[in-house]
């Protein structure tokens, strides 16, 4: 198989040749083809963080393969070859039970089952105050326990790349230590840690504060303050959510400066996105209401989001329209950089003997116009636009 297109980072025109699943040749093209035509051509797109999209939920009461198949393919559609679904605070069974489902997927190797890089646990070791813990049921919150967490592990048959969890949890220092070891990305978040609690995870190993300027209160101390600590802190790559809802344009730009190279794009997207505005009932966050701008808040405390209506293009799109970034910067905060983050950094080069994973993609240098035209994942072309 064959794709040609113009790379970001270079403008260079150039022609891709997988084979069995992984490149084979990147060549130049000749003098005489011109980009005019041509689309951009990147590695396939990562995110980090999905706990849904178009209807399809991975956090109900039970997750189903046509959820997992439902949400994957959404995906394609916009540009994403590699996630993390994320599986959010509830019950031990219900948790276990969405484990065992995308386990059972991936193993299936049925369409879209290579997309799933892993899993992201979000909760339930997170902080159990308003805001902080977000649309995360209070109920279920609870403090870092490391035979659940080895179970749940077992249930996802190794899956489980990344955790999410609070430093201030009791026992939430040594949880992480075991973690970092057996091989699993320790993220902060939903947190109200303080600066000296932060660096104790940060010492453990945590490496990434998770979609950092949310799962907070509303009001905090002008400083210091967690978002602050975080912030100012090379150590830790950081997760942002482009959706101009979650951080107003002059704070994610703000936030991107500082970050620079250890700034990630994720969508947080929910089964709400690409769904019509209007109010809706879920397990996680109760009645929820999507705005006609794509806001999506919980009914009983509008001033709290319940997750991203948005999806990575559209945040790819914001990120160079709102901030500094520029195009080839936006793209390696969603294929570069996640991988890295993963500590699979072949996932994001485009190099000879790589997972042929591929987005083709049309985008304005001011952001304007993004629209996917084709993803590929191992090899494989799973969407192109008609």
């Amino acid at each position: 198989m064959l794709w040609r297109g113009k790379l970001p980072h270079t403008g260079a025109l150039v022609e891709i040749e997988a084979l069995d699943g992984r490149i084979a040749d990147v060549r130049p093209l000749g003098q005489h083809e011109t980009s005019a035509k041509l689309p951009w051509i990147s590695c396939g797109w990562i995110d980090l963080q999905v706990n849904g999209f178009g209807g399809y939920d991975l956090n109900g009461t039970v997750t189903s393969r046509s959820d997992i198949e439902g949400v994957t393919l959404a995906l394609h559609r916009r540009g994403v070859a590699s996630y993390l679904p994320t599986v959010i605070t509830g019950s031990y069974d219900r948790m276990r039970q969405a484990f065992t489902a995308l386990s059972q997927y991936v193993q299936s190797r049925h369409l879209g089952s290579a997309s799933i890089a892993g899993i992201h646990m979000e909760g339930p070791y997170l902080s159990g105050e308003d805001g902080s813990r977000g649309a995360h049921p209070r109920e279920y919150v609870r403090n870092p326990d490391w035979d659940e967490f080895q179970r749940l592990q077992d249930a996802a048959d190794g899956l489980i790349r990344m955790v999410t969890l609070a430093p201030e949890r009791e026992g939430a220092v040594p949880f992480i230590e075991k973690l970092v070891k057996s091989g699993v990305v320790a993220a902060i978040g939903h947190t109200m840690a303080t600066g000296e609690q932060i660096e104790q995870a940060v010492q453990a190993g945590a490496t990434v504060s998770t979609h950092l300027g949310n799962g907070s209160q509303p009001i905090l101390p002008r400083h210091p303050n967690y978002i602050w600590h975080q912030l100012a802190d090379d150590r830790l790559w950081a997760t942002f959510i482009p959706d101009t809802h979650h951080l107003a344009p002059s704070v994610l730009k703000a936030m991107l400066r500082a970050k620079r190279e250890k700034a990630v794009l994720v969508s947080d997207a929910v089964m709400f996105g690409g769904m019509a505005p209007g109010q809706y009932s879920s397990l996680i966050g109760g009645a929820v209401e999507l705005t006609v701008d794509g806001r999506l808040h919980t009914v009983e405390n509008p001033a709290i989001l319940a997750g991203s209506a948005s999806s990575l293009d559209v945040g790819v799109a914001n990120a160079i329209r709102y901030t500094d970034m520029m195009l080839a910067e936006a793209i390696s905060a969603v294929t570069s950089r996640p991988a890295m983050v993963l500590n699979v950094p072949q996932l994001g080069e485009l190099d000879i003997g790589r997972p042929a994973n591929l987005t083709l993609f049309d985008c304005h240098a001011d952001g304007t116009n993004m629209s996917v035209r084709e993803t590929v994942v191992a090899g494989e072309t799973v969407y192109r636009s008609v």
